[in-house]
């Protein structure tokens, strides 16, 4: 998360949302699941047995089973070499030092590393970095950048090449997908369920 924050926290027994998913995972929250988190945390604790409530608790686990995930994880390696490639590509995010220089510096070569990001994290060391890439962006983006500084930050050539990456991982422009969603003080908001 990135700037100013205010977070809730709500708790739901299992079997009451045994459709939702079990890990921790990123969503866009809409503006009718704002307002109802903040109206359920103001009371204390919720009882199925109040039919307002009952209501209400419905109508959370509804929004919460239509809202969408967005790939915004990004998953932290824990072999030594590994993390050394992962934090000089933070510093790197231009793009200038190339991978197998990083590699080599990190003390191993691309392929171990490819290998050891894909054991860790489940992505491979090119998708790793996209995402990496596309948090940085939208850092940007949310701290009120324009487009073109922040594709140029991220290490993309042209503000064109970023809209179309940003538009296959998010499904909508960056333009449209600051418009679409909640002020910044909501951006993104992960619900751990």
């Amino acid at each position: 998360m990135s700037g100013a924050v205010s977070m809730r926290t709500i708790y739901l027994r299992a079997r009451l949302v045994r459709r939702l998913p079990r890990n921790c995972c990123v969503v866009n929250v809409t503006p009718l699941l704002q307002q109802l988190i903040l109206h359920l945390c103001t009371i204390q604790k919720l009882n199925r047995k109040s039919r307002l409530q009952a209501h209400l608790i419905d109508v959370l686990i509804d929004q919460l089973d239509a809202v969408q995930t967005v790939p915004l994880q990004l998953p932290a390696p824990s072999d030594p070499r590994a993390v050394r490639v992962a934090d000089a590509l933070r510093e790197n995010s231009d793009g200038q030092r190339s991978i197998a220089a990083i590699c080599r510096r990190a003390g191993a070569s691309r392929r171990t590393i490819e290998r050891i990001f894909y054991q860790e994290t489940r992505l491979s060391l090119g998708r790793w970095q996209q995402q990496l890439r596309l948090l940085r962006s939208l850092e940007l983006l949310a701290a009120g950048n324009k487009i073109e500084h922040a594709a140029i930050e991220a290490g993309y050539s042209t503000a064109s090449a970023f809209i179309a990456m940003f538009k296959k991982a998010l499904g909508t422009t960056p333009r449209r997908y600051f418009a679409e969603t909640i002020p910044m003080k909501a951006f993104p908001a992960i619900i751990d369920r």
